[in-house]
Order: structure tokens, then C-alpha cells, then sequence
């Protein structure tokens, strides 16, 4: 899932790839975009992950605070960057985050060849490989069809529904002092859904590398295998590294909650724990 600079360089050299910047701020959200006009890697597309990656946030935040988009809008903005179902696409950003939130969807549609540049942009640049201004036009194609698989997530009611399943795992991959309720910069409360255990995402990451597949199996080494795995964050964005790398590690039935907790408790009947 996860391609080095260097491979990602001669994939570039070649032209037969399509590169996706994702860059984003949570904070600044016009920042991901001024970032991508000032120097990107040539030829690259930008997705936006509030006006690409996401519809606009619904009322009462049902559905969370980047609910997914329609699927064929999304397919439609592929064809408008020049992505149909046979490119190779390779997305990246500075975090891995925005970038794995890109991928998932590329897979929930069932498109297969699709890497993240391990490393993001700053690997790129630091590797003193090429970038350019500006933006990129492309010339529109249309995607083409394709199949939503709806087995790779969960909404509310499911969660709702498997809370005191035994056959599930549920995972926070927020970090330690959000899932505990301890701080909580954004959302209107604090703790998490009841029986979740925590995995921040960023613990995959070292010195901006994904580690190790031998790290990665052992950082999950509790999760059974032979269960359900439910994974969430805030908004359905930060999650997607942990499910791509639990993926990776060879877990078979993980799913994406997309509204995550800021969907969770959009519903003032559904309980939140905490732990100091």
C-alpha cells in the first residue's frame, strides 16, 4: 500500500502514473491548497479533503464533521483530474492521514492500483527530486463504473448495534488524551464510544516513515484476528491509517466507521466513556 520515494520517482520518470496531492490543515483549511500552488510534484492533481474528500457537514453534524461525499460526484472529480478505473494512482500529503483517507475511498470503489508515498512530500523533497507551481489541468475522462463496497464500513446504528458484541473490536485512533477524555479541541465531548480501545494513528509513523511490517504486525499484536474490527477517529480521517495498516498486517474484516465520534455524538442518547 505504501510505495518508497525512489520507486515513486521512476513511476514519475515513466509518466504512466497519476500523482494526488492531499495535502491538508485541519486548523488552517486553506493551507493544504496554497501549499500545493507554491510546489507539489509535476503533474500533480490537488484533492481537497473538505470539497473532495468530503460533502459539506450536514445538520446536527449527523454523519460527522467530514461526512462522505456522494460516490459519483467523487468518480466524477477523478474524471475531471483525468483519473479513469486504469490509472495507477499514487497519492500523498505531509502526514499520511489525508492521503490514506484518499486511498480508502479509491478502494471503496474498487479501484486497484493505488500507492502512498511513504515519506509525503517532505521524503520528495528531501530526496531533491523535482517539484513545480501552480496548478495542474487535466484533460476530463470519464472513471467509469464501478461498484460502492458498502462491507468496508459502518455507519451509527451498526456501531450502536455491535457495542457489547463480543466478536468485535472497536479501536479510537485518536490520541491517548482525546480517547480519555482528558482534552478535547474540537468536538462538544470528550471520551469515546464505550468499549473502544486506543491506537493513535500517528504511533505507525517514525521520523515520518511508516515502520517496519514487523513493527506494525507487533503494534497490533492484541487485536484477534479472528474478529470484526471496527476503527474511528474524529471525523472518519485519521482512522484510515490504522485501517490501511491492519489491512496491511493481514486483518481481513476491518471497516471504517466514516463519522466517527463527531458522528457518535450527534446523537445525545448515545453513551460516552472516559478515562482519566
Amino acid at each position: 500500500m505504501f510505495i518508497s520515494v525512489d520507486e515513486a520517482y521512476q513511476k514519475w520518470k515513466d509518466s504512466n502514473v497519476q500523482f494526488v496531492d492531499c495535502r491538508f490543515d485541519l486548523q488552517d483549511t486553506s493551507k493544504g491548497e496554497m501549499d500545493y500552488r507554491s510546489a507539489h510534484i509535476p503533474g500533480a492533481v490537488y484533492f481537497n479533503l473538505d470539497s473532495d474528500l468530503s460533502d459539506p457537514v450536514h445538520e446536527h453534524r449527523i454523519g460527522g464533521r467530514h461526512p462522505l461525499p456522494d460516490w459519483q460526484a467523487f468518480a466524477q472529480k477523478l474524471g475531471d483530474r483525468g483519473i479513469d478505473r486504469n490509472t495507477e494512482v499514487i497519492v500523498y500529503d505531509d502526514n499520511h492521514a489525508f492521503a490514506s483517507r484518499m486511498y480508502w475511498m479509491l478502494m471503496v470503489i474498487g479501484h486497484s492500483n493505488i500507492s502512498i508515498l511513504n515519506g509525503g512530500f517532505t521524503a520528495w523533497k528531501d530526496h531533491g527530486f523535482p517539484t513545480e507551481s501552480g496548478s495542474v489541468e487535466k484533460e476530463p475522462v470519464t472513471y467509469g463504473d464501478f461498484q460502492v463496497n458498502e462491507k468496508l464500513m459502518v455507519n451509527q446504528k451498526e456501531v450502536k448495534q455491535k457495542l457489547n458484541n463480543e466478536d468485535v473490536t472497536l479501536i479510537d485512533s485518536r490520541s491517548a488524551e482525546r480517547y480519555s477524555g482528558k482534552i478535547e479541541p474540537i468536538d462538544h465531548k470528550a471520551g469515546h464510544i464505550p468499549g473502544a480501545v486506543n491506537y493513535d494513528w500517528s504511533q505507525l509513523f517514525e521520523d515520518g516513515q511508516l515502520k517496519s511490517q514487523p513493527e506494525i504486525n507487533k503494534h497490533f499484536q492484541e487485536i484477534d484476528r479472528n474478529k470484526e474490527v471496527i476503527v474511528y477517529c474524529g471525523s472518519g480521517v485519521t482512522a484510515t491509517p490504522n485501517v490501511l495498516a491492519l489491512l496491511q498486517a493481514g486483518y481481513e474484516n476491518v471497516k471504517l466507521y466514516p463519522g466517527s465520534f463527531s458522528d457518535w455524538i450527534s446523537n445525545d442518547q448515545n453513551p460516552v466513556e472516559t478515562k482519566k
